[in-house]
């Protein structure tokens, strides 16, 4: 099947939107940029291309002329997006490159606009292969999708179903010019190892090799579509009143092919860090921890806590210095522990009050109560997670104690607000 006829099949199923080609000026972004200058469909939809310089080879400006040529002689607007590549970012340069490239892009895309990128069959067989050597599961070896939500537009790969020599043909039969990036032979970098010294071998001994993955691609997406859906309304049944809690009961009965999925999905919704395999492994034995622990899980920037019958997910709490304590005026507060403390009042008294944590032994006589309680009891009866009880500020006229953050008010609390019309009230 002609190239052209393919992306005309590709575009009929393809959302409405002005189409913008990621032009890099190497072989392949060439060819489907050239090839859909040529359908009058995509010339109405609106055409245009974006390259991007990352700075990181001697001839990079010149690169970016040669692009600028090659869409003037077509007829096809360009914008060169200059990104300045982080070297020591920690996951290669490899990966920092794509971020950089990924986030210009994303700023400069319009609201509906279709960012094309130019991935063939041969390109999706080597991601599946990355994937599996990371041991991905089925999302993972589902490759890339050819169209996906990405910025206020979509992402859409039109070509995973061609194969490389079909894009060969196509530029010899067209004359088309292109560059040769020198980094593509570093086989450092693991596609360009997997390209050059895997994949050929792999083609040698099953020439149906890059079909053949890409159909078990094909295979592993609608297992791990239907696995999605399953997990958000798993999700959806097990949590807590509060999004960020989960019953971790039901969690541990699931299916071994839900629950990494649900917990991930959870995470993500909560837009926190997702747990590595070995942390979902410690997290499921660690709730079968006795009832009266609380255990915690910490990765990243992110814990996981039990209480109850509760998991609660956060950001990683920072630690309460011991002996805190601050005089206080009203105006907002920022707690050391985390969150602030704020005084709503109807008038303005000159106050000068003095907050601090909790230090152990502490007694309280509760509004409305004939009988003092211990601090610690009346927190548990709360349902107060204990790794919230020492953050919560105790509120002190001198050594009075007034209120336990705004939960509890003592009697001599009520009796200070009543008289200036105040309320003390927590916050995030």
């Amino acid at each position: 099947m002609p190239l052209i006829t393919r992306l005309q099949h590709q575009l009929a199923q393809a959302p409405d939107g002005a189409i913008v080609v990621a032009f890099s000026g190497g072989m392949d972004s060439s060819v489907l940029l050239h090839a859909l200058a040529q359908m009058p469909a995509v010339r109405t939809r609106g055409l245009r291309a974006i390259h991007v310089d990352h700075d990181l080879h001697p001839d990079s400006r010149r690169w970016s002329e040669q692009c600028c040529s090659v869409a003037r002689e077509i007829d096809v607007p360009i914008t060169v997006l200059a990104v300045n590549v982080e070297r020591d970012s920690g996951t290669g340069l490899e990966d920092a490159a794509r971020a950089a490239r990924y986030a210009a892009v994303e700023r400069n895309l319009a609201p509906g606009e279709i960012l094309a990128l130019a991935q063939h069959r041969d390109d999706q067989a080597e991601t599946i292969l990355l994937k599996l050597l990371r041991g991905a599961g089925p999302e993972g070896l589902g490759g890339m999708r050819t169209l996906r939500q990405f910025a206020a537009g979509y992402l859409w790969r039109p070509l995973l179903d061609v194969p490389r020599s079909v894009l060969v043909e196509y530029a010899r039969q067209q004359a088309l010019r292109w560059l040769e990036d020198p980094s593509n032979k570093d086989t450092r970098l693991r596609r360009n190892f997997l390209r050059s010294e895997i994949v050929p071998r792999l083609v040698q001994r099953w020439p149906d090799a890059p079909a053949a993955l890409a159909h078990s691609a094909t295979w592993a997406r609608a297992a791990a579509d239907f696995i999605a859906d399953q997990a958000r309304t798993t999700l959806a049944g097990m949590q807590g009143l509060d999004p960020a809690t989960l019953r971790w009961n039901d969690w541990l009965a699931l299916p071994d092919a839900l629950r990494d999925p649900v917990l991930r999905l959870w995470l993500r919704d909560l837009q926190l860090d997702e747990p590595a395999h070995f942390h979902v492994a410690e997290l499921e034995r660690q709730l079968q921890a006795a009832q009266d622990r609380t255990p915690c899980l910490s990765f990243e920037s992110t814990q996981l806590r039990r209480y109850r019958d509760l998991l609660y997910a956060m950001r990683s709490l920072p630690a309460v210095p011991e002996d805190w304590e601050a005089a206080w005026n009203g105006a907002p507060l920022d707690l050391p522990g985390g969150g602030s403390l704020r005084l709503d009042r109807a008038d303005a008294p000159d106050v000068v009050l003095r907050v601090r944590y909790r230090r152990g032994g502490e007694r309280v006589k509760p509004a409305g109560s004939a009988h003092m309680r211990d601090l610690r009891t009346l927190l548990q009866e709360s349902g107060i997670p204990p790794w919230m009880r020492e953050r919560i500020p105790l509120i002190c006229n001198g050594d009075e104690l007034l209120a336990i953050g705004d939960l509890i008010l003592s009697d001599a609390g009520r009796t200070w607000c009543d008289e200036h019309g105040a309320r003390f009230a927590l916050a995030d």
